[in-house]
């Protein structure tokens, strides 16, 4: 298959609004042809009345949609549907996968990236997270999964907006833009949000222009591309990262970014990436980027997940003259001093001697992991 099938993940904590997300999507005819993928039917809590004709484990919807239930691991199921499609059984354009209320999106991101057959056939789109706008606050401060959903997201929908009081909807909000500084948010109206905007997330596509990848990478306060020539982008709202969350649970979701103007030498950041991933992979829920390697062709962008990866996809429309690199990190339970530690090698023009070597790394990471 020459086009990878775009893959939705959509998460959030129990009775946030997911289901009645999905089922808003389901009546939508503009949301496309969907394959939906639940833990059960009958827990799912998706509107019966919609369903057309029911196999063991799929139901057809009348606007096109397919709806799965996972039996046995996610990649059986997934592999199932690739299969039917392939045969033309079910047509469809795209998957959503319904995390339950506990889930960590990070394993099923995983399994995307490292299936021999399904990474070539699917494509993570994206990773929405559903937060209730009345006990959101709540559930962050009671649940480390809460925080991790809201950090792992490309974006996030805020629902139940109608049943909370402005002050406290104000201090979620800011509360968001702490714990994932820069990601676009949506309000959903009774689990129904925008047309398409749940969909083209993701930056890791071919080709890709640079101006998709900033926003992707958009981060708030002093954005160094901002304004620059050629590019439209909305500049977020600003956050000071710096200040006290006043809420001691989300002192384990740390971000650290770093701008560098000039390229990075190719040993650098190999030296850097390979340091972190192998002292605190088990630590980042979330790297992203665009790297100008020294002497390399085409700048490239890079996602990864604790220890995986994606592979990187160069940036062959750019501006020209722009060398910059910027890097984020989200991480849990690592204080921030850490992470800037870290993102300061980027910015040497060379490595030290072997003798250098230990002493650096331990120096950059000297927390117990």
């Amino acid at each position: 298959m020459t086009d990878p099938i775009p893959v939705t993940l959509l998460t959030g904590f129990l009775g946030s609004g997911k289901t009645t997300l999905l089922n808003r999507l389901l009546h939508d005819p503009s949301a496309g042809r969907i394959a939906i993928v639940v833990n059960e039917f009958g827990d799912a809590g998706l509107d019966h009345d919609l369903i057309e004709e029911a196999a063991e484990d799929v139901v057809l919807m009348p606007g096109g949609c397919v709806c799965c239930s996972i039996r046995g691991d996610l990649s059986k199921t997934l592999l199932s549907l690739l299969a039917r499609r392939v045969r033309t059984e079910l047509a469809f354009d795209r998957v959503v996968i319904e995390t339950t209320g506990l889930a960590d999106p990070g394993p099923i991101h995983h399994t995307l990236l490292v299936d021999p057959v399904l990474a070539p056939n699917y494509a993570l789109d994206g990773t929405i997270t559903v937060v209730d706008a009345v006990l959101g606050a709540v559930t962050l401060d009671r649940h480390a999964e809460a925080q991790a959903q809201v950090a792992m997201a490309d974006r996030i929908v805020v629902s139940k907006c109608d049943l909370a009081d402005a002050p406290a909807l104000a201090a979620l909000e800011a509360r968001l833009d702490r714990l994932n500084p820069g990601t676009p948010r949506i309000t959903a109206d009774r689990g129904a949000v925008p047309a398409g905007s749940l969909w083209g997330l993701g930056a890791m596509r071919k080709p890709m222009a640079q101006e998709h990848a900033l926003e992707w990478l958009a981060q708030p306060a002093n954005d160094p591309f901002v304004g620059l020539s050629g590019l439209n982008m909305t500049k977020p709202k600003p956050v000071d990262l710096a200040a006290p969350s006043h809420h001691a649970t989300d002192d384990r979701i740390t971000t650290a970014s770093v701008t560098i103007t000039d390229p990075i030498p190719a040993e650098v950041f190999d030296f850097w990436l390979d340091t972190l991933i192998a002292l605190r992979g088990a630590n980042i829920l979330r790297m992203k980027g665009i790297a100008h390697i020294d002497g390399a062709p085409h700048p490239f962008v890079f996602h990864g997940v604790q220890h995986i990866f994606e592979p990187p996809v160069p940036l062959t429309h750019r501006l020209a003259d722009d060398t910059t690199s910027r890097v984020v990190i989200i991480a849990r339970d690592m204080p921030r001093s850490d992470l800037e530690e870290s993102l300061s090698l980027l910015k040497l023009r060379h490595l030290p001697d072997a003798e250098g070597f230990a002493g650096l790394t331990v120096h950059t990471l000297e927390q117990p992991f």
